[in-house]
Parts: C-alpha cells; structure tokens; sequence
C-alpha cells in the first residue's frame, strides 16, 4: 500500500495523508513530478506505458514520473521516479523548472540535461515497456495520431523551450 501527502492549498504538507488511488479530499491537494531528461541533440527521452497500465496503456509519455509518497519532497520523488521507471541516477541536486497547479494538486516538471545511453537502461516492467530519443516535431505527431498522451501542444513546446532559457524572460543586452 502507498501512501501520498495531503499539502494545503499554499503547499504546505498538513501531516494528512491518504491511500494512493483515493479522491483527494475537498480544500486538500497532492503532488506529482514529471521529469523530462533531454539530450544535447534536443531530443527528449520518452516512455512507452505497458498496455496493462489503467491510465494511457500503451501509450508514449515524458521521461519519468508520478506520485510523490508520503515522506517525499519534490526532489526526491522526481529522484525516485526517474530511476525506478527508467534506471538512471539523478546524482545532482535538482529543482523544478515549473510547477503547475492542477484542480487537486501541483505537478512539479523537472528538466535534465544528460547524454544517457538509453540501451543501458533497465526499464521497471511493470511500467514501462520501451524509450527512445524524440524530437519536438515527433512528439507532436504522435499526440496528433494518437500515440502520445494528449498533453497540451504548448505544454510540450514549453518543455523544449525552456530546455535552453534560464527562465522565461529575455535579458536585455547592456
């Protein structure tokens, strides 16, 4: 059995927690992590869900991601995440390059540099079925025929673009 945190609407943890697959109760939220690990080619790796999974079977995701446990921070879920689905080892300190408020929770998206060889990694069975390298081009095609999660377009472009900005603005030249 896994046990998730219940945060305030501010995020603070509130010492509550509840069964992972429960309703969020009402005035309470939860956290979840995404964590996209790009190449310096821009290309992303991505995840083929097992078709046995209730939600998206069969379908392509981002890199890694889900619930954080009870007891988790952000950091740590993302962490955990990463190498339980995929097998690789985030050794530096990371934090999120945005957080996005849904309706019972924050998802917390974090963005990795790395130039992984992905036939060396040891994908967790009972979640995932395949990766590989894509592009923006191809992860908008396979959300159009149908392959890929239906994320937001602008969402998936976001990632890309903040894959090489410090933040959103433009700094202005002196």
């Amino acid at each position: 059995m896994e046990y998730l945190d219940l945060y305030t609407k501010d995020r603070v943890r509130t010492g509550n927690t509840i069964l992972r697959g429960t309703k969020v109760p009402e005035g309470f939220y939860r956290l979840v992590v995404h964590v996209c690990i790009f190449n310096s080619k821009g290309q992303m790796i991505i995840q083929q869900r097992q078709t046995c999974k209730d939600d998206w079977g069969g379908m392509w995701d981002l890199s890694a991601g889900g619930s954080a446990k009870a007891g988790d921070s952000s950091q740590n879920a993302a962490k955990r995440e990463v190498f339980e689905e995929i097998g690789y080892d985030i050794e530096e300190d990371i934090r999120p390059a945005l957080t996005i408020n849904f309706k019972n929770g924050f998802n917390d998206v974090y963005i990795i540099k790395s130039d992984l060889d992905i036939s060396s990694l040891k994908l967790q069975e009972e979640e995932v079925k395949a990766v590989k390298w894509a592009t923006l081009s191809e992860i908008k095609s396979m959300i159009a025929d149908g392959t890929f999660i239906p994320y937001h377009i602008s969402f998936i472009e976001m990632l890309f673009f903040l894959l090489e900005k410090d933040g959103v603005k433009i700094k202005k030249e002196k």
